[in-house]
């Protein structure tokens, strides 16, 4: 580790742009501090406090929701609008011919930044909107004026964000965006653990040092599901051409065990987060049946049975959807018969297709399991220990660990590279 280091510090370029990143990660947490004026930061503070889906939303924004920041609504956008390319790049062959293509990729970028905007502009008028009808008296009677002020300013701060992400994903050492989530998820893993010292109990030591145990392997969970493959052994068949032979060696088809990645959680969060979010807008409604049932909704999803099981299921459930999207058996069966290529035992062609078929939903379906249980870990947490401060997200474990392992990789790549021009 130590020799990695001084690698690290030697290589001038590199260090220089770890650096840069850092610097760029403390510009985004001294942004995540600068209130939008007008609002009442401590009424804000209760407000999220007491509601559990906005308190899940405030933990991917960095804390800048709960501060009511300029940059509130975090990288959000910019990620439900990838998202939004990445489904219609599935269903659109042009899309799909795109991405195929440097050129291409470049456009569908710039096309994901332009979309970026409008829903910063939606986003930030709906929480705004929220806050405004809220009974905490957050922000009270404001004018026009000052409301195209506060939408425009969090706006433009989530599509500050989004340069700072892709100016840290040109130095290579690891993705802008990714790494803008991990500081704001790491930042409010320090405050869990400042409340948790503040607020000791010797009584509950046991208790704690239990969370730690839990927490530790967990994150040891995350990194064998996130790094586990099966290696599906494929060999190709000998061919003669003139004098000279093709073909004859074995090789190996990995399939991962997480290929979904946390993109489930993302989307079965968006579901969750969704009903209440809009119930909140009419439970001051004049009429009596809609205030009710936005009572109704709004109760249904703060019980904690209900939500839990509903997450596990959802996340569960995207898993296989997303995987079956991504992946295509039918695809690599016609590559592999094409370049000649056969698993040993299986026939080429629709055989093929179905054994990779049926190998991936076993897979999945690990995978698919330890994603739901990473996902209510933090209700299980707070079921047996009752402490309301150690409920560490698991999600939280899941996308640390994920960018760490990413960012080491890439400057392992780097390392690596340097080595081979210095031969």
């Amino acid at each position: 580790m130590y020799d990695k280091l001084i690698q690290i510090w030697k290589a001038r370029d590199l260090r220089n742009s770890i650096f840069f990143v850092l610097g760029m990660l403390v510009i985004f947490r001294l942004a995540a501090h600068i209130p939008v004026p007008g609002v009442d930061t401590v009424a804000l503070k209760d407000f999220f406090a007491s509601n559990q889906i906005l308190g899940l939303m405030n933990i991917f924004a960095g804390g800048g929701m709960a501060n009511f920041s300029i940059v509130m609504m975090g990288v959000g956008p910019y990620i439900t609008s990838s998202i939004i390319f990445q489904l219609l790049a599935m269903i659109i062959p042009k899309l799909e011919e795109l991405n195929k293509e440097e050129a291409g990729r470049q456009k569908v970028n710039m096309w994901t930044r332009w979309l970026t905007v409008p829903l910063a502009v939606l986003e930030a008028y709906g929480m705004i909107t929220l806050l405004r009808r809220s009974s905490h008296l957050i922000l009270g009677d404001i004018s026009a004026f000052n409301l195209f002020t506060m939408i425009i300013t969090v706006a433009a701060g989530t599509v500050f964000l989004m340069w700072l992400g892709e100016l840290m994903t040109e130095k290579k050492v690891g993705n802008g965006i990714s790494l803008l989530i991990f500081a704001g998820i790491v930042s409010g893993l320090l405050q869990t653990a400042q409340q948790v010292i503040v607020t000791f109990d010797p009584s509950k030591l046991y208790v704690i040092l239990g969370f730690l145990a839990i927490a530790l392997i967990t994150i040891v969970g995350v990194v064998v599901v996130s790094e586990g493959q099966r290696n599906v052994p494929v060999q190709y068949a000998r061919q003669i051409r003139g004098n000279r032979m093709f073909g004859g060696t074995s090789t190996h088809l990995p399939l991962r065990v997480n290929m979904a990645g946390v993109i489930p959680i993302i989307f079965a969060i968006s579901v969750v987060i969704f009903p209440p979010m809009i119930a909140q807008f009419f439970i001051h409604a004049r009429t009596a049946f809609i205030a009710h049932a936005a009572e109704w909704t709004i109760g249904f999803f703060q019980n904690q049975l209900v939500y839990a099981i509903l997450y596990f299921l959802l996340v569960f459930a995207f898993t296989f959807f997303y995987t079956e999207v991504i992946f295509h058996p039918t695809q690599i069966a016609e590559n592999l018969q094409k370049q000649g290529g056969f698993i040993p035992g299986i026939r080429p062609g629709r055989h093929t297709s179905e054994y990779l078929a049926n190998t991936t939903h076993k897979i999945i379906f690990v995978g698919a399991l330890f994603l739901g249980i990473i996902a209510v870990l933090p209700l299980i947490l707070r079921y047996f220990t009752g402490i309301q401060s150690l409920t560490i997200g698991g999600t939280s474990l899941l996308i640390v660990v994920s960018v760490v392992i990413e960012t080491v990789k890439q400057i392992e790549s780097q390392l690596t590279m340097r080595e081979y021009e210095g031969m």
